[in-house]
């Protein structure tokens, strides 16, 4: 019975101790299934996370503007996709965790590359698992889950992946692989590097974000390019081969801050042009003026007169062509004028390629090669001193801006030759010389004499390097010579007799006087009325103050194939010249190399010494009305039809790019067009009766439009005509002639047919 009583207890705790174990293993079952089901929730809670982040990140992400950044995007994606969260299996068997695992590993390397700034905290460890992941697994089909804990990174990583973000680049926070924004003056090199070694992979420094270090900014502004502009300038016109020689960003800081200094007082003086028109227009005419009787009165004269300069019999003008400036300097006349003006059509690449043109003359490296006659031209051995005119005040360069306005023509042209020249110049044992065009008071002229001090100082050579001679082309100026020259008295070399804008500019500031009608313009000759009187008063000014009085343009070319219409033609250019001579002028102009000689061997036998200044010309005494005397002659209708023949051709010719062309058998230039239509629009205002007895009307000159523009097509060939600018021009030409109020210069509205 004992011994029976003492097995039933032994039983007793068997079954209790299994009951136990059986209640252990129910709350160890319950335990699992609860952290189970707390990682399913946290994984599910993870994974949602991530997914929301990556859509933030798609709403954000800019679209590559580049290939490279194309490239880099695609990179991205793909990364991404390999580090997307997937679902996995549980595991029971731990061969297959093993293999499990060391297919894993690839894809830890990938997700390390593009670690994201923000770590997801560790899920709890399940029982009895192994955690070999980096992100929550979703749940198995079976039900169970695999928890997978995030790897704990060093400091240093995690410290580095809290840096500043780079300005401008989307959050890093979820981020598979955050977009790269570079720095401007950074990006291009660095997505090339990167293309060249086909990877993504970023460095810590990297990571930081450039933006993130002044330093580095620094960096940045000093590898900019040699070619990029100054603050505030841009240049709108294409970069040719070279112009990068002429467009320095030295180059246009000077021009800029020629612009900064003196554009406001070249608007200035505009205005005071049209005020001073107004007052014309209302019936008013030019005068002497009474404030500066002193400034005429006084014994003065202009400081000396270079070497170089103090023979000028023959000179050559023409435009900034390479071959144009080859022959010219090597005509055999005293001084070539490189024309940036009315013998230049203003296009972008005329007027930087004839700054290379120049720049290589005094560099010793001009020369030109014909292909189409396999002919080479170089400069030779003694070629004629040269003057550049640069544009007048009122024409603007539009492919280069300042501050937002565009440069004046003038300000333009000049600056960079003189940037570009001056010291090769000095050493070369001459300076700069320029023309003056268009200029029509004195207070004009003491603007060009302050940007020549300004040049002067800021190019470090002394004051007075620079000369100039003054065109005088326009109705005002020639009352005020004296003042011209004494406002330019350092600089100044002498004063040139413009003949034939002298007559445009004479229409022009009379135009609705009608007193003042003028007859054919061949007839309005120099030596005759208001040109001879002024003439006159130029030699005589120049002389008394020491400076040089230039006669004026002979147009005349030869005439190929005609001996006779070829004798006529150089026979009129001798007498001009023997005309200058006698009146005591100091050199003249011609317009083709075959008239040099001519013109030589006139001032040669009429002016043997180097220069006529001791010709005082005392005789002369001209008045106000003698400067204002029209010629007497016809007013033709075959003048005003040849008017539109030669002023559309002309036209035409500037639009496709050329400033000289010779035209039945003259050179012309803008001077020629602005007195073809300046004399049709007096003579249609005014109504003027033509010796056939027709009136000079609206009708009529839409009339003659239409039957000499069929000559004019005949006589340039049909094809030449279809394929040219001439509808363009005829337009323009008939708008200026027809309009209601005399436009101020053909070449502002024709810019705008070539910006």
């Amino acid at each position: 019975m004992a011994a029976a009583k003492g097995r039933k207890p032994a039983k007793s705790k068997a079954r209790s101790t299994k009951r136990a174990a059986s209640k252990g293993a129910a709350r160890t079952s319950v335990k699992r299934k609860t952290t189970a089901k707390k990682a399913t929730t946290r994984a599910g809670a993870a994974k949602k996370k991530a997914t929301a982040a990556a859509a933030k990140r798609k709403t954000k992400k800019r679209a590559p503007a580049t290939a490279t950044g194309r490239a880099r995007a695609k990179t991205r994606k793909a990364t991404a996709r390999k580090v997307a969260p997937k679902k996995v299996v549980l595991k029971k068997d731990a061969s297959k965790k093993k293999a499990a695992a060391k297919k894993a590993a690839p894809k830890k390397a990938a997700a390390r590359k593009v670690a994201p700034a923000r770590r997801t905290k560790a899920a709890p460890k399940a029982t009895g698992r192994k955690t070999t992941g980096r992100m929550a697994r979703g749940s198995t089909a079976r039900g169970t889950v695999k928890t997978v804990a995030k790897r704990a990174r060093p400091a240093k990583a995690t410290t580095k992946a809290k840096a500043p973000q780079r300005a401008g680049s989307p959050a890093r926070r979820g981020s598979a692989r955050p977009a790269i924004v570079a720095p401007p003056s950074r990006g291009a090199t660095r997505a090339k590097t990167r293309a060249k070694s086909g990877t993504t992979k970023r460095t810590a420094r990297s990571r930081l974000g450039a933006a993130a270090s002044p330093r580095h900014a620094n960096v940045a502004v000093r590898r900019q390019p040699a070619s990029a502009t100054p603050r505030g300038v841009i240049v709108k016109g294409a970069y040719g081969t070279r112009y990068k020689e002429i467009l320095t960003p030295q180059a246009l800081a000077f021009v800029a801050g020629l612009h900064r200094r003196f554009d406001a007082r070249r608007k200035e003086l505009l205005a005071a042009r049209k005020a001073q028109q107004a007052r014309y227009d209302a019936g008013a005419v030019p005068d002497f003026l009474k404030e500066t009787r002193e400034i005429r009165g006084g014994d003065w004269k202009v400081a000396p007169i270079p070497a170089d300069l103090l023979d000028r019999r023959v000179e050559i003008t023409g435009p900034v062509d390479r071959k144009m400036v080859i022959n010219a300097l090597n005509s055999g006349a005293n001084v070539f004028m490189a024309d940036f003006e009315d013998a230049n059509s203003p296009t972008w690449s005329n007027n930087i390629e004839g700054q290379i043109n120049l720049k290589d003359r005094w560099a010793g490296t001009l020369a030109f090669t014909d292909t189409e006659r396999d002919k080479d031209y170089a400069l030779g051995d003694d070629p004629a001193v040269l003057l550049v005119r640069p544009r007048g005040w009122h024409l603007l360069e539009e492919h280069l801006t300042i501050d937002g306005a565009p440069v004046s023509g003038a300000l333009f042209d000049f600056g960079l030759y003189v940037f570009h020249n001056a010291q090769a110049q000095i050493a070369q044992g001459t300076a700069p010389y320029f023309y003056l065009p268009k200029l029509e008071t004195h207070q004009e002229a003491r603007l060009w004499n302050d940007v020549f001090l300004h040049a002067q100082e800021k190019l470090g050579i002394p004051t007075g390097t620079i000369k100039a001679t003054i065109l005088i082309e326009t109705l005002p100026a020639a009352f005020e010579m004296d003042e011209m020259l004494w406002e330019l008295r350092d600089h100044i070399a002498g004063l040139n007799a413009g003949r034939w804008d002298y007559i445009f500019s004479f229409i022009k500031k009379l135009a609705k006087n009608p007193d003042y009608v003028l007859p054919d313009r061949s007839q309005v000759v120099m030596g005759k009325a208001f040109l001879g009187a002024y003439a006159a008063l130029l030699v005589k000014t120049c002389h008394r103050r020491g400076a040089f009085a230039m006669g004026g343009m002979a147009a005349q070319i030869p005439v190929r194939g005609d001996e006779a219409a070829n004798a006529a033609a150089f026979d009129k250019v001798r007498a001009d010249k023997e005309r200058e001579a006698n009146d005591g002028h100091d050199g003249t102009w011609v317009a083709h190399p075959d008239l040099v000689p001519i013109a030589k061997q006139v001032f040669d036998r009429l002016m043997p010494q180097p220069n006529q200044l001791d010709k005082l010309r005392g005789d002369v005494h001209v008045t106000r009305d003698d400067l204002l005397q029209i010629h007497d002659g016809t007013k033709t209708e075959e003048g005003f039809r040849h008017n539109i023949r030669v002023g559309v051709q002309y036209v035409e010719a500037w639009l496709g790019g050329r400033g000289a062309v010779p035209i039945y058998n003259l050179m012309e230039d803008a001077a020629t067009a602005e007195i073809s239509r300046a004399q049709i629009w007096q003579w249609i205002k005014y109504g003027v009766e033509l010796d056939t007895g027709v009136k000079a009307t609206p009708e009529f000159f839409r009339r003659a439009m239409q039957e000499e523009m069929q000559r004019v097509k005949w006589e340039v060939g049909a094809e030449a005509y279809d394929n040219g600018r001439f509808p363009e021009a005829i337009k323009l030409f008939s708008e200026l002639s027809l309009a209601p109020d005399f436009a101020d210069f053909l070449t502002i509205p024709a810019y705008k047919l070539i910006v």
